[in-house]
């Protein structure tokens, strides 16, 4: 039986697609990446916005094609869009044989049984708990760097986010396993540990009655072999001084946080139903500067919700031209269904959240530029990536997150392996990328 195995969505879905690629290789089942030949495809679906619906639902009707064209006998559904649009998939797309839902991967391998043999399964289980994982990861980031997902769910209710109804509430991963985890993963090759979540800031608070991610960054530092740990999704209202201070003293926490803010003005954040004020984010980002003064940090915007205007608009804008954020990532506002921002009546036109989008993309690109020019001369490690067409290794600083931030190229004779860590000088900049040379 050969299995094809489509992931789509987030870095946090793709550990939930690596887990269940572990059980089903445990499983004896061969893997393809040739849809025709395929005997079972599984499709880890992804409804965060709507575009990310949309290629989820596009994406299952191209996999059902193959049940006429090649040699598909069963198509199965896991993810977000299976947690929250079961019925509608079982009723529009009936060539799937079975459904899981986010709480149910570890199912994963009685799903394909049971779909093999003809019996339609569903397991939505509960949004409680997590699901039991015994088989070993099948790492698909090429090795060198792995996702660790440290908790699942979230408990914010923003009102634009669909998240906590189909992932549950906050549930953190038990400190032991993450470190039994990320052991394995180091032994296997990885050299940069980049921490997931909904929400990393609040790892712990469920187990552990209080916020804990600064105690596990100090066991996670006295992994041997290990060369970079990076966070993610760090909420900025829930930033403690523990955690700043565990980034300080564990040499391997790379000096990035990403922190998704999604807004400055005070009436949009409060209608988004976040916990933060302009000031409150001024200051937030004005004391980790000061406690950790070479810090890279990211952020994500939306633009055009529900009651946002010119004014409100140019005001964002000249937050980002004050705060000068490392990385920036803007979003068109999507409304999601069963959120209650899809309800509220000043919906903004379409056209306009695009043009407030790439205006805000384009300040950054002014910003991140004059940020580059700043680095040259510095010498930095580099985690190198690959190589492009002419020749020039494609590596990551400790400012880089795979995927979402800029590289920086390097032209050397010397021979450069994927996973290699070098010491670099900048001696360049394009728009969001560097140039540097080995020392």
């Amino acid at each position: 039986m050969k299995l094809l195995f489509v992931s789509l969505g987030c870095d946090k879905n793709l550990v939930d697609t690596e887990y269940m690629l572990g059980m089903l290789q445990a499983d004896g089942i061969e893997m393809t990446n040739d849809e025709t030949e395929a005997d079972i495809i599984i499709v880890n679906s992804c409804c965060f916005i709507n575009d990310a619906k949309e290629e989820s639902i596009n994406t299952i009707l191209e996999m059902a094609e193959y049940k006429k064209t090649g040699s598909l006998k069963a198509l199965i559904v896991t993810g977000c869009l299976a947690q929250r649009y079961q019925d509608e998939i079982k009723k529009e797309i009936p060539e799937v044989d079975a459904i899981l839902g986010t709480n149910s991967y570890d199912d994963i391998v009685n799903a394909v049984h049971e779909a093999l043999e003809g019996h339609y399964y569903k397991n939505l289980g509960t949004l409680e708990g997590l699901p039991t994982l015994k088989n070993k990861r099948s790492v698909t980031t090429g090795g060198h760097f792995a996702y660790l997902k440290i908790a699942e769910g979230c408990n914010k209710h923003c009102t634009y986010c669909i998240i906590p109804s189909i992932r549950g509430r906050y549930r953190s991963v038990p400190m032991e396993d993450l470190v039994a985890q990320a052991k394995e993963l180091v032994e296997n090759g990885a050299k940069e540990l980049i921490l997931v979540a909904q929400e990393t800031t609040l790892y712990g608070i469920d187990l552990y009655g209080e916020k804990s991610l600064h105690k596990l960054l100090d066991e996670l530092n006295k992994i041997t072999g290990l060369f970079w740990i990076r966070i993610m999704y760090c909420y900025p209202e829930e930033i403690y001084e523990e955690l700043i201070d565990s980034m300080i003293r564990n040499e391997k926490v790379c000096h990035y946080l990403d922190i998704p803010i999604q807004h400055s003005n005070d009436t949009m954040l409060r209608r988004m139903g976040r916990k933060t004020s302009h000031d409150d984010l001024v200051n937030i980002i004005t004391n980790l500067r000061e406690r950790i003064p070479d810090i890279t940090l990211r952020t994500t915007l939306i633009c055009g919700f529900p009651g946002e205007t010119e004014e409100m608009h140019e005001e964002l804008m000249q937050f980002i031209n004050d705060m000068e954020f490392d990385r920036l990532g803007a979003f068109a506002y999507s409304p999601e269904e069963g959120t209650p921002a899809a309800e509220f009546p000043d919906q903004v036109d379409e056209e306009q959240k695009q043009i407030w989008r790439d205006a805000v993309m384009e300040l950054q690109e002014e910003v991140i530029f004059d940020k580059n020019e700043e680095m040259k001369d510095r010498e930095l490690y580099v985690f190198i990536e690959g190589q492009v067409d002419g020749g020039a290794y494609v590596g990551r600083t400790y400012r880089d997150a795979p995927d979402v931030d800029g590289y920086i190229f390097i032209n050397t004779d010397e021979t450069l392996m994927t996973g290699d860590i070098v010491k670099v000088k900048v001696v360049g900049a394009y728009e969001y990328d560097l140039i540097g040379e080995i020392i």
